[in-house]
C-alpha cells in the first residue's frame, strides 16, 4: 500500500515517498485558468498548504510532480511563471516582529530571483520585488498561505493589542497588491479567519472569495467517493483489524469524520482525522486534539452561548470578524467547529451545526472541563459515571454525580452568570451524554428539557432554577411529555429537578412513574 501522508504539505514529497495523493488537479486547473484574484478560508489542518504547494509546482513547470495525475497531459509545461510563496506559518514574526519578518522574506526572494532591492520599508520592498521579478522572469504568481496567522496566534494568547498592530501591518502589506496588477499572473490567499471584506483586504476589492462557492466546496478535504477510491486498501485493513464489515466501518467513519460542508450539500472528511484513523485503526478525536480552542471557550463563557447546535443565521453574519467585537458563531464556523447543515440559496439563510461526532463529542468534553476550570478528565469521569448510573437505572447516583460537578464550579464563575451558567452546564452534560448513549436535549417550549433512553427505561427530565421539583413534575404532567413514548414497551419515568443557585446544588428531585 502507498503511505499515508500525515502532516505532508508539499506536493513533491508525495512522489518522492510514495504517499497517497487525492487528485484535485482538475478543479485546480479550472480555478487558475478562469480567474486571477482568489481567497479561500478553511479550518486548520484541512489541506490549504498542500493546495498552495500544488499551485506552486504547477506554475514552476515541475511536470514530474504530477505524474499520473489528471492534469499531467493537459497543462502547457513549456510556460512557467516565477512564484513567490509567503507562508505566515513559517514567517518568524514572534522572533523578529512582523515588519522585519516580512522584509526578511522579501529579501530572500529577491536573492532567489537575482534582483536587488533598493527600498527599505517592507511595503515599498514588496512592490519593488514584484516589479523587478516580473521584468526579469515574467508575471508573478503570488501565493500567501495562513495570511492571518500573525493575528490568530496572538488572539489565542489574549494579546489583542498586538494582534491589532499586526493587522495594521498586514493591511498596509496587502494594500500594495491593488497597484501591482500589471506584475501578477495570479494571487491566491488562504487563511482560517475572514477579514477579507473588512479591515484586512478592504482596498483589494477584486479579491474573489471562494470559501462558500459550491464548485470549489470540495477543493480541500476528501469526498466519500475519494475516500473509497484512494484509500480502499486502508479501509479493508481497518475493517479486518476491527473485525467489522466494510460497510459498518464506512458508516462509522462517516459519523466520526465526515460532515464538513461549505454549501450545505457537498460534504467532505477532515484529512487529518481520516489519515490518523487509518494509521491507528481506532476512532478518536485526532483533529480536535491538535488545537485547544481556549479563545473560543472564553468567548462562549463571556457571551453566555453554550448551545450552538442547529443555529439559524443568515450568511452575511459569517462575514463579520472584528477584533473589538468577536461574534462566537462566525468564529466557530471559520475555525471548523460549526459547518453548514442547510442552506437556502434564495435568501442565504442557513443552519449551522457540529460537522460530526469527533467535533461534537470533543467540544462538549472541552466545554464541560472549561466550566469547572480543570486540566481535563472531569468530562470523561462524569460521562463514565452517568452512563453506568443510567444503565443500572440508579437515579440516586445520577443525582450525586451531577451535584459533584456543580459543587466543583469556581465561586467567581457563579457570581457572574448564576442561572445562565447552571442551565448551560446541565444541558452540556446531557448533550455530552448523548454522544455515548441515547440522550436528547431540547430547549424549545412544549418539549421536555432532556430525554435519556436505556434498554429498559425512558427518563424524562424537566429542570427548574430556584423553584421546586414539584413545579417541574407538574409541567411534565401538564404538557404530557410522556405521550410521545406511550407505544414503547419501556418504563417511562418523569424526573423533576430544581437547582438552588445560592447553594450550588440540586435541592429538589422528584421521580414519578408515568
Amino acid at each position: 500500500m502507498k503511505n499515508l501522508p500525515i502532516g505532508i504539505q508539499t506536493l513533491p514529497e508525495f512522489l518522492d515517498f510514495n504517499f497517497i495523493y487525492v487528485d484535485k488537479t482538475e478543479m485546480i486547473n479550472q480555478l487558475v485558468t478562469t480567474g486571477k484574484y482568489y481567497f479561500l478560508s478553511r479550518p486548520r489542518r484541512f489541506g490549504k498548504s498542500l493546495l498552495i504547494s500544488t499551485i506552486k509546482e504547477l506554475f514552476e513547470g515541475n511536470k514530474k510532480s504530477f505524474k499520473g495525475l489528471w492534469i499531467e497531459d493537459k497543462w502547457d509545461w513549456t510556460k512557467t511563471n516565477p512564484v513567490i510563496h509567503i507562508s505566515f506559518d513559517m514567517v518568524s514574526f514572534c522572533e523578529f516582529g512582523l515588519e522585519k519578518a516580512i522584509s526578511n522574506q522579501l529579501l530572500s526572494y529577491a536573492k532567489h530571483f537575482g534582483v536587488e532591492l533598493i527600498n527599505t520599508g517592507y511595503s515599498s520592498q514588496f512592490l519593488e520585488l514584484l516589479e523587478k521579478v516580473t521584468k526579469k522572469h515574467g508575471d508573478v504568481v503570488l501565493l500567501i498561505d495562513e495570511y492571518d496567522r500573525p493575528i490568530i496566534d496572538l488572539m489565542e494568547k489574549d494579546s489583542i493589542e498586538q494582534a491589532k498592530n499586526n493587522q495594521a501591518v498586514l493591511r498596509e502589506f496587502y494594500a500594495i497588491l491593488k497597484g501591482a496588477a500589471p506584475f501578477l499572473r495570479l494571487i491566491f490567499v488562504t487563511g482560517i479567519s475572514k477579514f477579507t471584506k473588512t479591515s484586512m483586504f478592504s482596498v483589494l476589492n477584486n479579491l474573489k472569495d471562494i470559501t462558500l462557492t459550491p464548485k470549489y466546496a470540495t477543493l480541500t478535504g476528501y469526498t466519500q467517493e475519494e475516500l473509497e477510491f484512494y484509500f480502499k486498501d486502508y479501509i479493508d485493513a481497518a475493517a479486518t483489524d476491527l473485525n467489522i464489515s466494510r460497510d459498518i466501518l464506512l458508516e462509522n467513519m462517516k459519523v466520526w469524520y465526515n460532515g464538513f460542508s461549505w454549501d450545505g450539500v457537498q460534504k467532505v472528511y477532515n484529512p487529518f482525522g481520516t489519515l490518523n484513523f487509518f494509521d491507528e485503526k481506532q476512532f478518536s478525536n485526532y483533529w480536535f486534539s491538535t488545537g485547544t480552542p481556549t479563545m473560543l471557550l472564553k468567548q462562549m463563557q463571556k457571551q453566555g452561548v453554550y448551545d450552538v447546535e442547529n443555529t439559524e443565521i443568515n450568511g452575511i453574519v459569517l462575514e463579520r470578524y472584528d477584533l473589538d467585537n468577536l461574534e462566537i458563531i462566525p468564529l466557530l464556523f471559520q475555525t471548523g467547529y460549526l459547518t453548514i447543515k442547510k442552506l437556502d440559496k434564495m435568501t442565504n439563510d442557513m443552519v449551522l451545526d457540529y460537522p460530526n461526532k469527533e467535533v461534537r463529542q470533543s467540544m462538549y468534553r472541552f466545554l464541560v472541563d472549561g466550566f469547572s476550570e480543570t486540566k481535563g478528565g472531569t468530562a470523561d469521569n462524569l460521562i463514565r459515571n452517568l452512563t453506568a448510573a443510567f444503565q443500572a437505572n440508579n437515579l440516586d447516583h445520577v443525582r450525586v454525580t451531577i451535584n459533584s460537578v456543580l459543587a466543583g464550579l469556581p465561586y467567581e464563575t457563579f457570581e457572574k452568570q448564576t442561572e445562565g451558567l447552571y442551565h448551560g452546564l446541565v444541558h452540556l452534560i446531557f448533550k455530552l451524554l448523548g454522544t455515548v448513549m441515547q440522550s436528547e436535549v431540547h430547549s424549545a417550549r412544549g418539549r421536555a428539557d432532556c430525554i435519556v433512553k436505556t434498554a429498559t427505561h425512558i427518563y424524562i427530565f424537566e429542570f427548574k432554577f430556584n423553584k421546586t421539583a414539584e413545579e417541574a413534575i407538574a409541567q411534565i404532567d401538564t404538557k404530557k411529555y410522556g405521550e410521545t413514548y406511550r407505544t414503547s414497551s419501556k418504563q417511562i419515568v418523569g424526573i423533576g429537578v430544581n437547582f438552588n443557585l445560592k447553594e450550588r446544588e440540586i435541592d429538589g428531585w422528584l421521580v414519578k412513574n408515568l
